[in-house]
């Protein structure tokens, strides 16, 4: 491996030409507006400070892998020199900033800081001097096909703010004609002049040192160096290093999959990170826990792409599965773990299975609801997860009779009503009030006002809304009490705030008057979430409590058995 150094300016004039490019597997842009001011900082300051090493691969005949080119760079025509196995975000911050490439944001540089007392803003007294220009990221938008901020198009206006566009000091010759013009547009005094070329020279001469490895090394090698050499602010992923592992072993894009697998299962949009549930799910149809030394491990990228259409199909049947079961979004998933188990357990199931199907719906919904109700997933959640996905898997393909530990009632209990009345209020995550608010929408959660169902493209929008007000009780808004799963129920924001404050019986009222609706309808509604509408009217808060937790403790011991209900 051979260490090197080459100039901004350098850098720059390959990236141009095409001769060097990411291969495809390295991951999009990751760095924020934050990382991107620090890596100019450090160029533009004097003494420089260093931006990291580098890391390249020298391409001989044949590129070990495939090409795209940086963010913002020309596309790659020809065979690059170098694929960039290292570097991508700083290069990129680079190129994009000294290009004003980015379109929401655009980076500027104070020239001389802040007015002594006497006005006068003062020149850095010498070259050799410490000298720590003030990098500002500028957010920027478009509105009636008008972009803003709209002073940072009027270089006069920038300059009055004792700011220079960073692109004025991309190296080169087009760099200088364009910086030339800025000032000239802006009216710069000779002072001012000065400054932005001194600043121009440090970005063109700025070093930065890479590593080289040479051509000839496999791809396998490459790939290891990539892994375990990777310097970024932004540290990998396990994605992106499965990336790495599918690109090595079977020359295919998991990214290209991603997007595919999105295109196919648009219900991914309103869960976890897709990425992160076709690595678990892909781990438990390979026979492995999905933890981060399983895709860590030397094969588990090409076992990925060997299982990929059973990844795709259990995916798509989980999340179907999980809208039948009225978890609509990530919002009342009661545990990650059932997301990957249900969508693991679905990819046995034949595509037409029938009474197969109807066999494996049944054990899939009893393993989905003991893992909502049940605290087994506390602790070890992706051992345990891996454990009963094993012993499910051959229930449902008819090869074994032991039941999992999930179902075992001795050891994980389903919670009593008291259990119920207790659990904390949906928006932190509880998983216990996250399995009630589930249970309460099997009736459709029609809203209160307008009577919508609630669906997976609504949900997002709904509010946890206090059935009995803070104010209607008379307690604290600190007070355990208030704040309960029982206590809730998703409605519209428009309703939410429609009945702020009220009392049950009068919002309820009001709901019915305003929309000239009877008291039948309004009832139904109210039952959709598996609220009692006398209780409710009554106003008596803890026979209410008690009520509700009868109803959902008998939903969930149906739910538990696998009932449809």
């Amino acid at each position: 491996m051979e260490a090197r150094t080459q100039t901004i300016e350098q850098w720059f004039n390959s990236i141009q030409l095409g001769q060097i490019a990411l291969p495809r597997f390295q991951r999009h842009e990751a760095w924020s507006a934050t990382q991107i001011e620090g890596v100019l900082e450090n160029v533009l300051r004097k003494p420089s400070l260093p931006i990291g090493a580098l890391l390249t691969l020298e391409i001989g005949d044949k590129e070990p892998f495939i090409s795209r080119a940086v963010a913002g760079a020309p596309p790659i025509s020809g065979k690059p020199s170098l694929h960039l196995l290292d570097g991508q975000q700083r290069m990129t911050a680079l190129w994009r900033s000294l290009n004003d490439d980015y379109e929401d944001l655009q980076a500027f540089v104070r020239l001389f800081g802040q007015a002594g007392d006497d006005g006068e803003v003062a020149e850095p007294a010498a070259e050799s001097s410490e000298d720590v220009p003030d990098v500002e990221i500028i957010k920027r938008w478009v509105r009636n096909d008008q972009r803003y901020p709209v002073w940072c198009d009027d270089p006069k206006q920038v300059l009055e703010r004792d700011l220079i566009p960073v692109s004025i000091l991309l190296p080169g010759n087009a760099g200088e004609e364009s910086c030339d013009d800025w000032l000239e547009r802006a009216g710069a005094d000779a002072k001012q002049e000065r400054r932005v070329n001194r600043l121009r020279g440090r970005v063109a001469a700025y070093g930065i040192p890479f590593l080289s490895l040479p051509v000839g090394t496999s791809q396998e090698t490459a790939l290891d160096v990539f892994i375990n050499m990777n310097t970024s602010a932004t540290p990998l992923k396990d994605f992106d290093i499965v990336v790495a592992q599918v690109e090595g072993a079977v020359g295919d894009s998991l990214h290209d999959r991603i997007e595919a697998l999105r295109e196919r299962v648009p219900a991914t949009v309103h869960f976890t990170k897709i990425e992160d549930l076709a690595l678990a799910v892909g781990a438990l149809r390979l026979g492995l826990p999905p933890l981060k030394r399983t895709y860590l491990s030397q094969g588990f990228g090409k076992g990925l792409a060997e299982v990929w259409t059973e990844v795709v199909r259990g995916i798509e049947k989980g999340l179907s599965f999980l809208r039948e079961e009225s978890i609509l979004s990530e919002k009342v998933l009661p545990t990650e773990v059932a997301l990957y188990l249900v969508s693991a357990l679905w990819a046995s199931v034949p595509e037409h299975g029938h009474d197969i199907e109807g066999k494996a719906r049944t054990i899939i919904r009893k393993a989905l609801w003991r893992a909502s109700y049940t605290d087994r997933y506390l602790k070890t959640a992706a051992t345990r997860g891996f454990a009963d996905y094993v012993r499910l898997n051959k229930l449902i393909k008819g090869e074994g009779s032991e039941d999992p530990d999930l179902f075992d009632s001795g050891l994980y209990g389903l919670p009593e009503k008291e259990s119920l009345k207790s659990a904390a209020w949906p928006s932190r995550k509880d998983r216990l009030a996250r399995a009630i608010i589930a249970t309460s929408l099997r009736g459709g959660g029609y809203d209160f006002a307008d009577g919508s169902p609630a669906t997976p493209e609504n949900i997002a929008k709904r509010e946890f809304h206090h059935l009995f007000p803070v104010a209607s009780l008379g307690l604290g808004r600190d007070d355990p009490r208030v704040s309960r799963a029982l206590n809730c129920a998703l409605v519209t924001w428009r309703t939410n705030r429609k009945i702020a404050a009220q009392r049950p019986r009068d919002y309820i009222e009001a709901r019915a008057s305003d929309a000239k609706l009877g008291e039948a309808e309004v009832r139904s509604r109210l039952e959709s979430h598996m609220v009692p509408f006398d209780a409710l009217i009554e106003g008596d808060y803890d026979e209410f409590l008690d009520i509700r937790s009868g109803l959902i403790h008998d939903a969930m011991l149906r739910l538990c058995e696998g009932v449809n209900i």
